[in-house]
């Protein structure tokens, strides 16, 4: 066993059993959707640091719901990208190890700053009048600097019970990158209590604040029921509704994924689900919050015209 061990230096991940053929055309369109990823949360970012006017606690929270999204991306498209041109091309045991964690610190400081932009749609609307007073620069660096460290706090907790394990027999992942639970599928001994901690901080990631984001806009719909005139009650949905949008595909397919059961035929299902959440979210969150958010095309439209006029 302990020679096996020793000679476990890297994973072959499977990816998706197409024919040739089928991987050139996901090649192509999987590059093409990771170019508008990258385009749609870049020009987010871009917009957000040119335009004083987007200077504002919302704004500032979802900069890093776009870092966040191109950080997701960079972290699992491009191996994949790879495995459809060389299906045979291995990924190191060091390789696989730091996707994994990159992958849960991304998805779990994701989790974290969806609830944050809920608290601050809830204050912004449940209590107008003391929102520069609650949301101040002071506490949104705060709960953004929480949220990150949580990510990479939780994501620790899983690398450390995972490096200690043995894997011998079959290196093959079942999977289009190095997902957690695909990679404990190949270990040869007990990790009941690895899918129990990752069980758990599935959990505490996806229910609770879950329930937190909807508990919130319980609050917030109260308000605006509250709101006499039509126009108030329309501009107050329409500050919402971009992050309703986001909130339900992210917390939708994680919850399906990982408090879902994890055997049966399911678990091929999981990695096309999977494939959306790390692929096509990513690209979504740019378009939502730009064709539903009038301020984030009025910047866009500002930017343009600055450029045409220089």
């Amino acid at each position: 066993m302990g020679g096996n061990q020793t000679l476990i230096t890297q994973f072959i991940l499977l990816g998706f059993p197409l024919s040739p053929r089928m991987q050139m055309l996901l090649f192509a369109l999987f590059s093409l959707f990771y170019a508008f990823t990258l385009l749609g949360n870049g020009t987010i970012l871009g917009l957000i640091c040119l335009d004083s006017r987007l200077h504002t606690p919302m704004y500032f929270f979802l900069s890093h719901l776009a870092i966040v999204d191109i950080a997701y991306a960079c972290n699992t498209v491009p191996q994949m990208l790879v495995n459809l041109m060389d299906p045979a091309k291995p990924i190191s045991f060091a390789g696989c190890m730091t996707q994994t964690f990159l992958f849960l610190t991304f998805a779990h400081t994701e989790c974290l700053l969806l609830v944050v932009m809920s608290y601050d749609r809830y204050v912004a609307i449940c209590h107008p009048l003391r929102y520069t007073a609650i949301m101040s620069w002071r506490v949104c660096v705060i709960l953004v600097l929480t949220s990150w460290i949580l990510g990479v706090l939780l994501a620790l907790v899983h690398l450390v019970l995972l490096l200690p394990l043995p894997f011998c027999g079959s290196q093959k992942v079942n999977h289009f990158f190095c997902e957690i639970i695909a990679v404990l599928k190949l270990a040869c001994s007990d990790t009941r209590i690895n899918e129990l901690m990752v069980l758990a901080g599935a959990v505490s990631v996806l229910v609770g604040p879950f329930s937190s984001i909807v508990v919130s806009y319980a609050h917030i719909l109260c308000a605006i029921l509250k709101i006499k005139s039509q126009q108030g009650r329309q501009k107050a949905f329409s500050t919402c509704s971009s992050h309703l949008c986001v909130v339900g595909l992210f917390y939708g397919t994680a919850i399906v994924m990982y408090i879902g059961p994890q055997h049966g035929k399911s678990n091929e299902q999981k990695k096309y689900l999977l494939l959306f959440h790390s692929l096509f979210n990513p690209m979504l969150n740019p378009l939502i919050y730009s064709l539903r958010n009038k301020e984030v095309k009025s910047a866009l439209k500002r930017t343009l015209l600055k450029e045409d006029t220089s």
